[in-house]
């Protein structure tokens, strides 16, 4: 008989956190059933990522994540998850349902809560009042998962969790995949000039990842170059109109968001992240299987993920002269962004494949529900 899990989620967009929680529940097959919530109802892309055969079904009319505290919510909440025999809640837009378990713990699933990274609201300062519900939720959580080690060092000192509680598990991708020759019409409008040099990214378009500050980087470049950043959001036509009055109308392209990033990140020749806040990004992994150098700002564990070689180029701030001088240099030099992305290629494929990030989730998801060999 499988496993019945239920995925809290702040929304079921085709985030970060999202596409690995599916890649996950593919892992799992048919030893797990999952019922998914998804705080905001319409946001759902992440569903169609979902293997065909993989057992799951979106929540109707569940009990809201968020709102005012209050024991009537919380018992709602914690009512609803008395079904399952595994709680798995995600970031600070699900923190209700731990908060729900700490109120109502008689009879209760064990909860593993996952925190990837934060919002524009915190990426420059830690919200107090969240650092205490998080301490006082987070005592009756089975564990806490985070990807880096700057939210190691954050859940032990500013949420309080003992070591125990606390599981560093590094993101994974399908490095193997990555190895192979990039489809030239992964990316619809997309032609190589003559002599540029094509500096790639792939996000989000949100405030937070400080995307007019790389065009306008990119803009001040010597070198011929072209953009093309991979994403879609509310950001978009703040992005394009930074690029009109930098005058890259023709060197700029914004194809949307595009699945499968192992059929084009290997068309970029450089990858750039600009990004306020993040903590283990994917994209840099994807573009480090891919074989690129990186250029990035000193952002989460970026510096600790690259090569060594690669650190030189990650700027010490976040200003635009520093990713702009930094990206001139590896545009000025093919041989060196060569050697480079292979030694990137290779550090991927020893820190973050699929594989390994699955058995550590298999294990820890078994150990919750008292059959550590279960997901095996």
């Amino acid at each position: 008989m499988s496993v019945n899990i239920l995925h809290l989620h702040s929304s079921f967009s085709l985030g970060g956190k999202e596409a690995r929680a599916v890649r996950l529940m593919n892992a799992f097959g048919d030893k797990a059933r999952h019922t998914i919530v998804s705080g905001v109802p319409d946001e759902l892309g992440a569903r169609d990522a979902i293997a065909k055969g993989v057992k799951h079904e979106i929540a109707q009319n569940p009990p809201p994540l968020v709102g005012k505290p209050s024991a009537a919510r919380y018992e709602a909440i914690a009512r609803f998850m008395a079904r399952f025999d595994l709680v798995l809640t995600y970031n600070w837009g699900a923190i209700d349902g731990v908060m729900a378990r700490r109120v109502y713990s008689k009879g209760m699933p064990p909860v593993v809560h996952h925190e990837d990274g934060f919002n524009e609201d915190e990426n420059k300062r830690l919200n107090p009042v969240r650092n205490m519900y998080r301490r006082v939720a987070l005592g009756s959580a089975h564990a806490l998962v985070v990807p880096s080690h700057t939210l190691e060092q954050i859940a032990h000192k500013a949420w309080k969790q003992p070591a125990a509680r606390v599981h560093r598990i590094s993101n994974g991708i399908e490095v193997a995949k990555y190895a192979g020759t990039p489809d030239p019409k992964a990316i619809p409008g997309f032609k190589r000039n003559p002599g540029a040099v094509v500096i790639g990214t792939v996000a989000g378009l949100r405030p937070v990842k400080n995307l007019p500050a790389l065009v306008r980087a990119v803009g001040g470049m010597i070198a011929k170059t072209q953009l093309v950043i991979v994403g879609e959001g509310p950001e978009r036509d703040k992005i394009a109109e930074t690029a009109e009055l930098m005058g890259m109308e023709d060197t700029i392209l914004l194809p949307g968001f595009l699945p499968e990033p192992h059929r084009y990140m290997g068309l970029f020749d450089l990858f750039a992240l600009s990004s306020l806040s993040e903590q283990q990004p994917i994209s840099v992994m994807e573009a480090m299987a891919a074989g690129l150098p990186v250029v990035a700002p000193p952002v989460g564990d970026v510096i600790e993920m690259v090569c060594e070689m690669n650190r030189h180029y990650i700027s010490p701030d976040w200003s635009e002269v520093g990713l702009r001088d930094r990206l001139q240099v590896l545009a000025k030099n093919a041989a060196g962004r060569k050697t480079l992305g292979e030694a990137n290629r290779t550090r991927a494929q020893a820190l973050f494949d699929e594989k390994d990030m699955i058995a550590a989730y298999a294990r820890l998801y078994g150990e919750a529900i008292g059959k550590p060999d279960y997901f095996v």
